[in-house]
């Protein structure tokens, strides 16, 4: 076994054992966001999502999020939907991903999101993999990852951790720095 191998073996280990950490690293900055095109719910009601057209109107936050209705992921939705207009402000779309089914986010974007912000299904995992955002091998849920998406589509910034507040500050100031780099032309 090489030691890409051994690496890769540890970390699944270690994801075992540690149950709250995601085991897969998630996408590094400067690479292309993956196609995504999905059922999302915003306000309760459903819409087809497809990231390229997001794109469209500038920058999105796209976020992962282990499951709707528990404690930590309520948490988080709230502090999106408190910051959404000043993301707005600054050119940039919230949208949250989890594996739940579209019936279960049509109540959360409502309940926890205040109709502020889209949030997409991903029941069968796909984008949730595609992301790299998988909870642990064998689990059919996202970690608690952000990425802040450029209008080209190239990833900017990456935040992952189980907290939900630094995900909300962190994701907002690298939105405020790519606003400073490409000022009202970011947001086209």
């Amino acid at each position: 076994m090489n030691t890409y191998g051994r690496l890769l073996r540890i970390l699944t280990l270690i994801g075992l054992l540690l149950p709250g950490l995601p085991v897969q690293a998630a996408l590094e900055p400067g690479t292309p966001a993956p196609a995504i095109r999905t059922t999302g719910a915003l306000g309760g009601q459903r819409f087809d999502f497809e990231l390229a057209d997001a794109l469209k109107q500038g920058a999105v936050v796209l976020y992962f999020f282990p499951a709707a209705f528990t404690p930590g992921c309520t948490v988080e939705a709230h502090e999106f939907a408190e910051a959404s207009d000043e993301f707005a402000a600054l050119g940039a779309r919230v949208v949250g991903v989890s594996t739940d089914d579209i019936e279960t986010l049509q109540r959360f974007s409502v309940s926890e999101c205040r109709s502020k912000f889209a949030v997409l299904s991903d029941e069968d995992g796909a984008i949730t993999r595609d992301y790299d955002a998988v909870l642990r091998p064998g689990s059919n849920y996202a970690a608690r990852i952000s990425y802040v998406i450029a209008p080209d589509g190239e990833i900017l910034f990456v935040h992952e951790g189980p907290k939900p507040g630094p995900h909300i500050r962190e994701t907002l100031q690298a939105v405020r720095n790519w606003r400073q780099q490409h000022g009202a032309a970011g947001a086209e």
